[in-house]
């Protein structure tokens, strides 16, 4: 190998063999000194004083619009922040939680939350408070409906449930039978009070108020239509304040009287379901299309909020051509409940009986 020099100007560098030292920057040319034949463990030392790195060439000046992603990425993540609070603010306040709450459990169960206002909702909540009657006589039995509305077992019915009675015994939605006494009746109205033996934490039902009814609201009827215990059905306030006239229990004969036969009634100048006799009385009628049937007399015509807003007593059945009678075709009428709760303190005290 031959060494040789190179002078240019003060400076002078050793040159190599260009085969042995293929990189840019280093040969015959003139360049650094060679880098060794191994790769080293450490950083690489600072070049020599006598040839510095060059220095390295200064960064762009900034434009303005180098800043605006930054300053975009930062409203981004605030917007994100206060969307996301809100978000989790708007699922605990659906939840039910308040900021301190731990569990995770939403407020009442699926059900009631899912069924509140539907005919299911109602079903679910009154139907414990609603009972069937079965009243006894020396000419046959009779079956009707009644509505709890005490926890010891106060029970309002029809009078023409339970007129002439002997025994009188109730069976209720959880099939528990009880034996009961005639508190008190009312011919006039069509009402009886009935007390159960030995009662005590049932379901009351919520009396409503029949004075705030509008045509067209959404009503439940449960009853014991032809012994069917708990039947539920639903329509609309068809009427109000339509004139029935229905006969009192003085001089009936039975057949008349048991609701299994349809209460007889008046309504317009016509009868309907037998002769309602020469002993009349008339009231003021919700009238419904809730389908009614013999057995629901007695029983509850219901709102929406669950509350009693009627006691079913009177419904058109046409007869057949063999003396039985066919089912509802949405002519049905009920006792408003403020007529009702405005007689309890007589019935309490026995009323007419």
């Amino acid at each position: 190998m031959t060494d040789h020099y190179r002078a240019e100007g003060d400076e002078s560098r050793q040159s190599t063999h260009p085969q042995q030292y293929p990189y840019p920057g280093f040969g015959g040319d003139g360049g650094y000194p060679p880098p060794p034949a191994y790769t080293p463990t450490s950083p690489a030392h600072a070049a020599p004083a006598h040839a510095p790195a060059p220095a390295p060439a200064p960064a762009p000046a900034p434009t303005p619009r180098a800043k605006r992603p930054v300053a975009l990425l930062a409203a981004v993540a605030i917007v994100a922040a206060a969307v996301g609070g809100g978000a989790a603010t708007l699922v605990e306040r659906f939840a039910g939680g308040d900021g301190g709450a731990t569990g995770t459990g939403v407020t009442g169960t699926t059900v009631s939350q899912s069924s509140k206002g539907t005919v299911a909702g109602v079903a679910q909540a009154v139907s414990p408070s609603i009972v069937e009657i079965n009243a006894s006589t020396t000419s046959g039995q009779s079956t009707g409906s009644g509505v709890i509305i005490t926890s010891d077992g106060e029970i309002v019915t029809n009078n023409h449930v339970i007129s002439g009675a002997d025994t009188v015994k109730v069976r209720l939605s959880n099939g528990r039978t009880y034996t009961a006494e005639v508190v008190g009746t009312d011919p006039g109205k069509d009402l009886a009070l009935i007390k159960l033996n030995g009662a005590k934490g049932l379901t009351a039902a919520t009396l409503g108020d029949s004075d705030g009814l509008k045509v067209g609201d959404e009503v439940v009827a449960i009853g014991s239509p032809e012994g069917l215990t708990g039947t539920v059905t639903s329509g609309i306030v068809s009427a109000l304040d339509r004139d029935v006239t229905v006969a009192k229990d003085e001089g009936q004969d039975q057949r008349q009287l048991d609701p299994r036969q349809g209460w007889p009634f008046e309504f317009g100048g016509r009868q309907f379901n037998g002769d309602t006799g020469d002993s009349k009385t008339t009231y003021k009628a919700i009238q419904t299309d809730a389908s009614l049937n013999p057995g629901n007399s007695g029983g509850a015509l219901i709102n929406m909020n669950g509350e009693i807003i009627g006691i079913n007593s009177a419904m058109y059945s046409p007869s057949s051509t063999s003396g039985s009678t066919a089912g509802s075709v949405g002519l049905g009428f009920a006792i408003p409940v403020n007529t009702v709760k405005a007689d309890l303190n007589s019935l309490r005290s026995g009323g007419d009986a």
